[in-house]
């Protein structure tokens, strides 16, 4: 893993810096598990648009991840180490003892050739996965289930890495990436390591055009727009808005509540995040 830069023969290519991919081992995914990706274009079945700033990008296929991993006791070889163009880590595929071929989100460290389980008592060892009761504390872990059998849910892009803070009672007390203490039941499970990639963040996109090879269009900034068009528009010169940040429509833009009253986690929140 590395960042390459490149030499500015262009204003665009000047501050660009990729990935240098080093530790892809294939260049093709495996065909039986992947699907179409049909895009939406930010709009809704009637054809409106509903999320703003979407739309175009190159044409992707998706790879289906276990992140479940429900192969209880049955002993996995890594075959190849893959890019994702769906997130921001890596992907690696495992070929298990019975033949079965699945994709996880590949840690820091994992290499092909690499043996993984997923074991109630599996070795704390990099790719295997646990329930939480069974992981000591200060281990780093990943792809963690917020409910049994649900499939992991937090800590799945690049770098992120949770740390087991303790034990109390039912309840193992993590700490995530954003600095939120989280309690989570002991039988949830996590896979050992830190999501691999750990320089994407660190990555510059360098000009516009490559934001749009992602399926993200322009944002344009309501001060700078009319009065006709944005609530903040219009104004003698360069105008600051007047008021507190909203939407075209009018809503708050920032800190507005929006969630339902439904059945929520927020419960077992210790320490919210900064």
């Amino acid at each position: 893993m590395g960042i390459k830069k490149y030499r500015a023969t262009s204003p665009g290519i000047r501050w660009t810096t990729t990935s240098s991919f080093e530790e892809i081992t294939a260049k093709k995914p495996e065909k039986s598990l992947t699907r179409p990706l049909r895009r939406t274009g930010g709009r809704n079945l009637h054809g409106r648009v509903t999320v703003r700033h979407r739309g175009g990008g190159h044409k992707r296929r998706i790879r289906t991840i276990d992140f479940k991993r429900d192969k209880v006791d049955i002993p996995g070889r890594i075959l190849s180490i893959e890019y994702d163009p769906n997130r921001s880590s890596r992907i690696a595929l495992v070929q298990y003892s019975d033949g079965e071929k699945r994709y996880i989100i590949s840690p820091l460290g994992l290499k092909v050739n690499d043996e993984i389980i997923s074991a109630t008592n599996a070795e704390m060892k990099v790719g295997n996965s646990l329930p939480l009761g069974n992981i000591l504390a200060g281990t780093p872990i990943h792809n963690i289930e917020m409910g049994e059998g649900k499939g992991g849910q937090l800590v799945r892009s690049a770098g992120g890495a949770a740390i087991i803070m303790a034990k109390e009672g039912n309840f193992a007390h993590l700490k995530l990436p954003s600095g939120e203490i989280r309690k989570i039941t002991l039988g949830c499970r996590a896979t050992i390591g830190q999501v691999g990639n750990i320089e994407h963040e660190s990555l510059v996109y360098g000009k516009a055009g490559r934001v749009r090879w992602l399926g993200r269009r322009p944002h344009v900034r309501g001060v700078a727009m009319n009065p006709v068009d944005h609530p903040l528009g219009g104004g003698e010169g360069k105008s600051s808005g007047g008021r507190h940040p909203v939407s075209p429509w009018g809503k708050s833009a920032k800190g507005l509540k929006t969630r339902k009253k439904k059945k929520a986690s927020d419960k077992y929140i210790l320490k919210r995040r900064a």
